[in-house]
């Protein structure tokens, strides 16, 4: 995608380096996902977006459809957070759990090789294609999509690929040269298997690795790893509590030289964040997806440590295509024009922005009539729930109702480092 944009956020107006720090602290806030989110979601209450219509009148239906998938899903309403964890479980069985038996005496090495593991898969779960898949060699099934992507990157990281140190095989310090040939070895890539994106997951683990070799502030100044996230995450928790968003800042500060070819304000990477010439004053609209998802992926790995996290909803839900798609198929959003989707889109076209800010104020919604239907609090079924209960399954249940291959209505260009 080439080199970072270096982006003016008003243009006419000279903001000092204070402002332009200012500015970007709030762009990698939720706050600023909500907030600029709303401005095109207020504009579709007016009916005044280019690419989408809003039709509120079919919202009750989707929160029936997403209320009756949650009970099929979990019966007695227990629903975990939807984290990565939830795809290494295949068949009723935690493909993950076996590998961490050994950390029994070393609960703290145990949750920091799961944030590792946690953060590896969730790098490399962009979307994967419609004719890619993984052959378990324990069950001889293929696997495709987030199921597939899940067990080849699990499989992957307890070979030991990531790390230097034979004895200790799940630690991550060993990925700054990872190449797309070993990636392509270990998702099982042909020609006859293409997945999408290669490589650009690759360069993302590459640059994973010299990012955390950069920051030993965060990662350790002696044998800095990726889970050394964990003892950083400790050191700024009070009382044993740690805000969600805090979480979200360190990955999102961290992190951010991995994202290639974004946006960069006062020469910080602004990650998934987008321009959109509705977007109030400074045009741009922020979603950190994958940077929320792996926030809620290393809420688990934390609490088992006895750390808890707290204010989890002040994150938002995730702009991707199941949660998307849901909106789009079921009616609640339709396109003016649907020749402007017959080709995958890049993620920055307004469409794409515009689809996916609707995707993250009508989360919100959908999350309130939901936990209306089952009888629950905000506190019992945080919005993390409502996304595993939830949004995701219906998004793809519906999906395959209408297309039988389960594509997303709307196809986006994958570089392997948005979806």
């Amino acid at each position: 995608m080439g080199a970072l944009t270096t982006f003016t956020c008003q243009k006419g107006a000279a903001l000092d380096n204070s402002d332009r720090n200012n500015q970007v602290s709030w762009l990698l806030s939720p706050e600023a996902v909500r907030e600029q989110s709303g401005f095109l979601y207020n504009l579709a209450l007016k009916d005044n977006l280019q690419h989408f219509q809003y039709h509120p009148s079919i919202l009750h239906d989707v929160a029936d459809l997403v209320a009756d998938t949650t009970r099929n899903n979990y019966p007695d309403l227990q629903i975990p957070y939807h984290a990565r964890w939830r795809h290494f479980i295949i068949h009723d069985e935690d493909r993950s759990q076996p590998i961490f038996e050994h950390f029994t005496g070393d609960p703290r090495e145990k949750a920091r090789s799961k944030v590792e593991l946690a953060i590896t898969s969730v790098l490399l779960d962009a979307g994967a294609g419609k004719n890619w898949f993984y052959r378990d060699t324990s069950t001889n099934l293929n696997f495709s999509r987030s199921e597939g992507l899940a067990l080849a990157s699990l499989n992957l990281f307890a070979s030991g690929a990531f790390s230097t140190n034979p004895n200790k095989p799940l630690q991550t310090d060993n990925i700054s040269n990872f190449t797309a040939t070993q990636l392509a070895d270990a998702f099982q890539v042909s020609t006859s298997n293409p997945l999408d994106g290669l490589e650009g997951r690759a360069n993302l683990l590459a640059k994973l690795g010299t990012t955390v070799l950069k920051n030993t502030n965060v990662f350790g100044k002696e044998k800095p790893r990726l889970g050394h996230l964990v003892d950083y995450l400790i050191k700024l928790s009070v009382d044993g509590q740690i805000p969600a968003k805090i979480i979200l800042d360190t990955i999102l500060r961290s992190l951010g030289d991995i994202w290639p070819g974004r946006i960069k304000l006062n020469g910080n990477n602004l990650g998934d964040c987008w321009h959109h010439p509705k977007a109030g004053k400074s045009k741009l609209v922020p979603f950190h997806k994958l940077s929320q998802w792996l926030t809620y992926s290393v809420v688990e790995p934390l609490s088992e440590l006895g750390l808890k996290v707290t204010n989890l909803d002040d994150l938002t839900g995730l702009a991707e295509y199941r949660n998307g798609g849901l909106f789009v198929d079921s009616g609640v959003l339709s396109l003016r024009d649907k020749t402007e989707v017959a080709q995958a889109l890049k993620p920055s076209h307004p469409l794409v922005v515009e689809w996916r800010a609707l995707t993250i104020c009508l989360l919100d919604q959908i999350a309130i009539m939901v936990r209306d239907r089952l009888n629950k609090t905000k506190e019992e079924m945080p919005l993390a729930a409502v996304l595993e209960g939830g949004t995701w399954s219906a998004g793809r249940l519906i999906a395959k109702q209408i297309r039988p291959d389960g594509t997303p209505p709307i196809s986006i260009v994958s570089d392997g480092s948005v979806f």
